[in-house]
């Protein structure tokens, strides 16, 4: 019984760690970083389910506003790699309203206590711009502890 305590413990203490983390799978092709992370920062595959990433990839001549069309090869070399590495918790799994991870019901959870003029900041600009206040976001670590958000 006190064995059962200790990792009972264990486990609480330890996976809120795990849930604020979201590391960028190490095969990640080069493509991605060149042609995905040149104008945002680069996604961990894991924040969207199969379908919304492939929705994603269908829709470069329009993303989110631009045409951000590219080769046949990248495109499916990216795609594969996207879908390959989705999200598998449940609440990642489901399709992003409008494919967008700031419309997934966890990330409005995750988010519900910063007002809407926190993201119109100059330096903010938007809730998808994850790596300003998300001090750590580039290796995959959203945790709160690495939160900074800019005063203006």
């Amino acid at each position: 019984m006190k064995h059962f305590f200790t990792l009972t413990i264990a486990l609480f203490l330890v996976s809120p760690v795990f849930a604020a983390k979201m590391p960028m799978p190490s095969d990640m092709p080069k493509s991605y970083d060149a042609e995905c992370a040149s104008c945002h920062m680069a996604y961990p595959p894991g924040l969207l389910s199969e379908q919304s990433w492939q929705n994603v990839m269908e829709g470069l001549g329009k993303h989110f506003g631009t045409d951000a069309s590219i080769d046949e090869k990248d495109k499916t070399e990216i795609t594969i790699w996207l879908k390959k590495n989705a999200a598998t918790k449940q609440k990642y799994r489901v399709v992003a309203p409008d494919n967008r991870i700031t419309k997934t019901a966890w990330f409005i959870r995750e988010h519900d206590e910063i007002k809407a003029d926190v993201w119109k900041r100059a330096s903010i600009k938007s809730p998808a711009n994850c790596g300003v206040c998300h001090t750590s976001a580039a290796e995959g670590i959203f945790s709160e502890k690495n939160i900074k958000v800019p005063a203006k």
